[in-house]
């Protein structure tokens, strides 16, 4: 399997901080990333499989894509007993040696957070074959771009077009209908820099605002940030000047920003990855979910089973590793309806939401 991904280069793109590749493997953690000591709550014994968690520059609170596969690491080591450590990455040139730090350490488990580690997790992964290594949002890829698939890396990807499908029946019908704060059937959507895994969320909703309200105007656009907050306000705000009332957000901490917008405007958000709705109540909708919590603990379970399977693993709507979060009493009835029936076609296969942005 080849998939090229040249677009990889915008990752330069991600933060100030952030500088070009990754940097030269070292023994220990970048003095840039902050490490936690194994929790005491599993009480591990000697023999106890080890697991260490590699954040991208998102970092754990990002209320999303981090904080989800951190939870999931801490379920994995409350359930399954396991010992487990998490490093978060302040800078790209981090995720090398943070990535090697652990396998130096001989963990039986290395898991990458982020499509941006993917060239990281090719390099330590070819260092040491002996350790089992996992990527969400990705699979090894050369100083090429070229992804390669190795026997030590299961690649964990997710179908985001299908959970951005279900918030975007949600959306398209409130919109269409004038429902609420909804009056100028307008929806927009807001990603951190254009990804596959960004983009396929936007796609789905994109595709599902087409089909159920081919009328309602469709914007998009882009942070080019993970992090900052204000970038993704200032999109926001853009956004609402052009008529937009409901505001999805693909963006990590950024996408915070791009709420807050929201909110301070008194129009509607839709959050990502994590059911997002304490973030704002009132404004934030429903959210797309991403179950990374359900990927990492699945990948643990399997180390410890012995059944880990590298190469490709897909978690989509069939095996629950997408769908919708809380709704607020804002949605209603027929909204919710459409979803849940949405839902059920695309697990059925009647209904399959396009991957490619169409409105850019």
């Amino acid at each position: 399997m080849k998939r090229l991904l040249a677009f990889a280069l915008m990752t330069m793109t991600v933060a100030a901080a952030c500088g070009g590749g990754a940097g030269t493997a070292s023994p220990s953690p970048s003095a840039a990333a902050t490490s936690a000591a194994p929790s005491k709550t599993a009480a591990p014994t000697a023999a106890a499989v080890k697991v260490g968690l590699v954040t991208d520059v998102g970092g754990l609170n990002d209320k999303s894509f981090n904080a989800l596969a951190n939870q999931g690491r801490l379920d994995a080591e409350k359930d399954l007993k396991v010992q487990t450590s998490v490093t978060e990455s302040k800078k790209q040139e981090d995720y090398v040696p943070n990535l090697t730090n652990y396998a130096q350490q001989k963990y039986d488990l290395v898991i990458a957070v982020g499509f941006l580690m993917t060239n990281a997790t090719w390099k330590v992964a070819k260092q040491f074959p002996d350790v089992k290594f996992a990527i969400i949002d990705g699979a090894p890829a050369n100083d090429k771009g070229d992804t390669e698939n190795l026997p030590n890396v299961a690649n964990l990807f997710f179908k985001e077009q299908e959970a951005g499908y279900l918030v975007g029946v949600i959306a398209a019908t409130m919109a269409k209908n004038k429902v609420g704060k909804a009056t100028h059937n307008t929806v927009c959507s807001m990603g951190g820099i254009p990804i596959p895994p960004v983009d396929r969320y936007i796609a789905g909703y994109q595709d599902a605002v087409k089909t159920v309200s081919p009328t309602t105007t469709i914007l998009n656009g882009y942070s080019n940030d993970f992090v900052d907050q204000a970038k993704g306000k200032e999109v926001g705000l853009n956004h609402i000047s052009k008529n937009c009332d409901i505001l999805f957000q693909v963006a990590g901490a950024s996408g915070l920003g791009y709420i807050q917008a929201a909110k301070d405007k008194g129009v509607y958000a839709i959050g990502v990855d994590a059911d997002q709705a304490y973030v704002a109540p009132g404004t934030v909708l429903t959210s797309a979910l991403k179950r990374v919590n359900k990927a990492v603990y699945d990948t643990i379970k399997a180390v410890v089973n012995k059944t880990f399977k590298a190469g490709d693993n897909s978690f989509n709507a069939t095996n629950d590793g997408v769908g919708y979060g809380t709704l607020d009493p804002a949605v209603p009835a027929d909204a919710k309806a459409a979803a849940d029936k949405a839902l059920a076609d695309i697990k059925s296969g009647k209904i399959t939401p396009k991957d490619a942005v169409q409105v850019k």
